[in-house]
C-alpha cells in the first residue's frame, strides 16, 4: 500500500514537471528561423575555425547539485536542463543559466496577524524549499527565491488570520502543513517544491499576557479551593464514623485520652494535662 501511495505521489510529480516543460516550450516554439540558423551555422563555422582556442569558451561544468538552462538566440534548446558535469555551449549565440537544486531555508520576519478573534499576535516561521523543474523556474519568474520569500509572508498572513488565538497557539502543527500545501501549490508553476514550514515563534502583547496569567491563576485558586473543600467534607464523614465507634465502645475514648497525653507530652514537657471525665461534672451542674 505505501509503494502504491509513493508510486502516485512520483506520477502527479512527473504529470506537472512534464507540463510545465510543455508549457514553456509552447511559448518557446516558432523556432529560430532563417536567420536564426544562419547565425549558429557562422558561430559553428567560428568555432571550427578557431578550434582548439574556442574550446575554453565552449565546454562549461556544472557541479552535481547544478543544473544548466541554455538559451540559444534566446530560446530554450532542450526540454530537459543540462548538468552535471560538462556541457558544450556555442560562443555568441548561446548563454546559459544555472540553478541550484539543494535546499534552501528562509526566516520569515515577524509579521504582526490580527486573529479571528480580534486579538494581535507577532508570529514568526522558517520555510524550507528547492527547485525541482530549472526550466520553470528561470522561465516562468524572474526571481523564484525573492517570490517565495514574499508569497511565504503573504500566506502566514492569510492563514493565521482564519485562526483564533487559542487555535493558533494550541494547533502549530496544522498550520504549518495548511501554509505547505498552500505555498506548495502556489509555486508549483515555478518549479519549486516547498518541503517544510515551520512556525517559530508566537508573540503576544504584555497586556494579553497579563490577562491570561490572571485568568489560569484565577483557575487554579478556584480548583485549589474545590479540593480543600472536598477535603474537609471526606474529612467530617470520617470523624462521623469516628464518633459513632466511640460512642459503641466507652473505652475507646479514654485510650483516645491517653494517645493526646503521650503526642503532648512529646511536644511540650512543661505541660501537664489532666483528664476529668464529662459525666463527673454532669452532677455539679445540676446542683
Amino acid at each position: 500500500m505505501t509503494s502504491t501511495t509513493s508510486s502516485t505521489v512520483e506520477m502527479v510529480t512527473q504529470d506537472k514537471l512534464q507540463i510545465a516543460v510543455e508549457n514553456v516550450e509552447d511559448k518557446n516554439s516558432g523556432g529560430l528561423g532563417c536567420f536564426g540558423w544562419l547565425l549558429v551555422l557562422i558561430s559553428l563555422l567560428f568555432v571550427t575555425a578557431t578550434f582548439p582556442i574556442t574550446l575554453f569558451m565552449c565546454v562549461k561544468i556544472v557541479k552535481e547539485y547544478e543544473r544548466a538552462v541554455i538559451f540559444r538566440l534566446g530560446r530554450i534548446t532542450d526540454r530537459k536542463p543540462k548538468g552535471p558535469g560538462l556541457f558544450f555551449v556555442l560562443p555568441c549565440t548561446d548563454t546559459f543559466v544555472k540553478v541550484d537544486l539543494r535546499t534552501v531555508s528562509f526566516d520569515i520576519p515577524p509579521q504582526e496577524i490580527l486573529t479571528r478573534d480580534s486579538v494581535t499576535v507577532s508570529v514568526d516561521g522558517v520555510v524550507y524549499f528547492r527547485i525541482h523543474c530549472p526550466i520553470s523556474s528561470v522561465a516562468n519568474v524572474s526571481n523564484a527565491h525573492s517570490s517565495t520569500r514574499l508569497l511565504a509572508q503573504t500566506t502566514l498572513r492569510n492563514v493565521l488570520g482564519t485562526k483564533n488565538l487559542a487555535e493558533l497557539l494550541s494547533d502549530r502543527e496544522g498550520i504549518s502543513l495548511s501554509m505547505q500545501g498552500s505555498l506548495d501549490d502556489a509555486t508549483d508553476p515555478w518549479g519549486i517544491k516547498v518541503e517544510r514550514v515551520e512556525i517559530k515563534d508566537v508573540k503576544l502583547p504584555q497586556q494579553l499576557q497579563r490577562a491570561m496569567a490572571a485568568e489560569a491563576e484565577a483557575t487554579r485558586e478556584a480548583r485549589a479551593k474545590i479540593i480543600s473543600a472536598e477535603g474537609e467534607m471526606n474529612a467530617s464523614r470520617a470523624l462521623k464514623e469516628a464518633s459513632l465507634i466511640i460512642a459503641e465502645s466507652p473505652s475507646g475514648l479514654q485510650l483516645r485520652y491517653l494517645q493526646t497525653l503521650n503526642t503532648i507530652a512529646a511536644e511540650r514537657n512543661s505541660t501537664i494535662i489532666f483528664p476529668v471525665p464529662i459525666d463527673m461534672l454532669q452532677n455539679f451542674m445540676k446542683k
